[in-house]
């Protein structure tokens, strides 16, 4: 089509000079009819859509929820062991087994568990056989 991109900058120029108000014009000719005699349709249209909009947000809300709720009680359950540790790691017996204290009230029957990752606490052998238990809890 031979001067397109001419007739389109001077129809877009046309449209936006105040002089000529191509734009009311335009407006006032074409697309204020084709609103006024669609406004019922136009009005139900967004009525349906505000509702289906309203309608999808409770549902999608309530799933996501749901699925954090999931993940929240999944990692609870997988994590329970490993934060125990953690917290047991940090445990007063564990300190005292570290400083080396001679004077702890920790029974010497009772068992320090570690990770594998720490290095286990050097006890005397002397201390548990004095007490002339064999071993068991």
């Amino acid at each position: 089509f031979p001067f397109y991109y001419e007739l389109k900058i001077a129809f877009v120029a046309w449209l936006l000079s105040p002089y000529t108000k191509g734009s009311s014009l335009l407006y006032r000719k074409f697309v204020h009819p084709t609103l006024s005699s669609k406004e019922k349709e136009i009005d139900d249209c967004l009525i349906q859509a505000k509702d289906r909009s309203y309608d999808a947000l409770v549902h999608f809300g309530k799933r996501g929820l749901n699925v954090a709720a999931t993940a929240a009680v999944m990692a609870a359950s997988k994590g329970q062991g490993a934060l125990s540790e953690r917290l047991r790691s940090f445990s007063m017996q564990d300190l005292s087994s570290i400083r080396g204290d001679s004077s702890s009230t920790v029974p010497p029957s009772v068992t320090v568990r570690t990770s594998s990752k720490q290095s286990q606490p050097k006890t005397s052998r002397s201390a548990s056989e004095g007490t002339g238990s064999s071993g068991k809890c």
